[in-house]
Formats: structure tokens, sequence, C-alpha cells
């Protein structure tokens, strides 16, 4: 079972409180330490990474410490129940309903050890693809693996300009993935589970000139409409892209550290998007909602057994 520490969380409103108007954010939680690896699991609760913290927040707003890990990043839920997160000290971990670590679900790829696991996709095999940051602006040294209905870690693919967030499109044709360093998102097509196609660019992201803090994509979602939701960190925005990778939408989310996006509520009809207020990364993390009009995120939370 996980350890529950004290911990101050700022509870300032509902995951389900009355919609707002397109586009004005609903301030959901508010804790001591950036935000991360926001998702929902069958019931409806939200599960956000902060520091070595996961806090869960029910649908009526009440929060807790639901597990302590290292380094919690991003976070998915299974039909089973058990819940995969990456874990920047080098583990993707497996834990139970309650928090409770269950085990590792990967730590190496062939036999070298994982260094930053970051985010990871679920796919309809009844695996998962998950990045491994690493590298700089000059050196591409990220990778992106691929583990197996079995369990085994593969390679899928290397040399990467810092591989961040990561989701598949439902039919499990594309792997899009953002590439930090080059503030742009790639997409790879899937020729078999694990194994992929050649690497070509999908977008190139907006960038503000002098910017203070570096422009890279982050966390991201799907609608139903197959446009692409971008955390984007360093711009304080979600930038929607079309399916053709061109740029539609863009929502400003008051967080210069905008760090990871989800689709949740009853229609999947409401943004939530984690991240950090500034001036720094170090200062207050926040979960907001964003309730959107005629949008519709895609179900990933595989159906429950």
């Amino acid at each position: 079972m996980p350890r529950m520490l004290a911990l101050t969380l700022g509870i300032t409103g509902a995951l389900l409180s009355p919609a707002t108007e397109d586009g004005d954010p609903v301030e959901v939680l508010r804790v001591p330490t950036y935000t991360e690896g926001i998702v929902f699991d069958h019931a409806g609760n939200a599960y956000v990474s902060h520091d070595r913290f996961i806090t869960r927040i029910a649908p009526g707003g009440q929060s807790a410490v639901w597990a302590e890990t290292g380094s919690p990043n991003g976070h998915k839920v299974l039909a089973d129940g058990t819940h995969l997160v990456c874990d920047r000290k080098g583990f993707v971990y497996r834990l139970d309903a309650n928090g409770g670590v269950l085990g590792t679900a990967s730590s190496e790829c062939d036999g070298k050890p994982l260094r930053t696991p970051n985010d990871l996709t679920l796919d309809a095999m009844g695996g998962f693809y998950f990045t491994d940051p690493a590298g700089a602006r000059d050196r591409p040294a990220g990778s992106v693996h691929y583990v197996d209905a079995n369990g085994k870690t593969h390679l899928a693919a290397e040399t990467l300009f810092y591989p961040n967030g990561i989701v598949i499109r439902p039919d499990g044709k594309t792997l899009l993935v953002g590439e930090s360093m080059r503030n742009r998102v790639v997409e790879f097509p899937v020729m078999a589970p694990g194994k992929l196609g050649p690497m070509r660019v999908f977008a190139e992201l907006p960038s503000k000139r002098a910017a203070q803090i570096d422009n890279k994509p982050d966390g991201m979602a799907l609608d139903e409409a197959g446009n692409l939701y971008v955390a984007h960190y360093g711009m304080g925005q979600v930038q929607v892209l079309d399916s053709a990778g061109q740029l539609v939408r863009r929502i400003d989310t008051g967080l210069p550290f905008t760090s990871n996006v989800a689709f949740g509520g009853p229609q999947m009809r409401q943004l939530f998007v984690t991240g950090s207020e500034g001036p720094t990364e170090q200062t207050a993390g926040l979960l907001k909602r964003f309730d959107l009009k005629g949008v519709q995120g895609l179900k990933i939370l595989p159906d429950s057994r």
C-alpha cells in the first residue's frame, strides 16, 4: 500500500461542476509543485502526478494522495482497473486500484536500463508504447519503446530529440510523438505491434521569439474528429492540430509551464490541463478544466472487465 503522507492540497473546483463558457477555465486542484500525468479511471476519478506523489480527485472534487513513487509522470488505466505509471527514476510501474505498487511493467530494454520514462499510450493488442527522453538540441538520444502483451520491452524508435508526449490513433496505424527539443510533433506508421516505419514530421509548432521559456510539446490527447491537442510547454497554450497537422486552434491555459492534457467528464467534452503558473516550474502546480463546445474527446480508457 502507498505511504499516505500529509500534503496540503488546494481543492478549488469539482471535476463535474456546471459548465462554463467555452474556453473559460475552472481551477480544479492546486498543489505545491508542478503537475503532470492527468488521467481518468472507470469511476470518473482523476489522477494527477506531482513531485513524488499521485493525487486522486473524485468527481465531486475531494482529493487525497493516492500513491507515492519516485517521480511519477505519464499514467494510463487498464481494463482490469490496474494502472501503468511512467516514473522518471527509470521505471514503468504497475499499480493496483488502491495505489499499491504491484511491480514493474518495464525497467530495461535489451539489457540496458531505462533512463527517464515520460509518457505512454495503449494499443489494441494489449501492449503499450512509451517515451524515454534523453539528449539535447544537438544530440538526439531519446527513444520510444513498446511493451508487448507478454511483458517484453522492445525498442521501437531511437535517436529522437527528447521524445515526450505520445498517442496512437484509434485505428492503430499511426503513432504520434512530441519531439520537445525540436518543438514539433512527428509521426510513425505502425507496421505491426512495436514495429514502426520511417518517421516524418507531422507538424511544426508555433514559437515565441526571444522566449524566456523554451517552447516544447509535452503531453497530448486526441478528440473524436481526429484533432490532436498538444500541451505546449513554455507557450502557455494547448495547440490543436487537425488530422493533416494544420494548426486550427490555440487555447490559452494561463500556465506558462503547460504540461499535459486529457479529456474527461460524462460525455468527454471537458479538457483537463496540468502545469505550473510560474515564474518557475517549482511554483504551485494546477489542474484546470475547459468546457469545449462542439468537441468530444476520444475514449482511450479500455472497457472494464
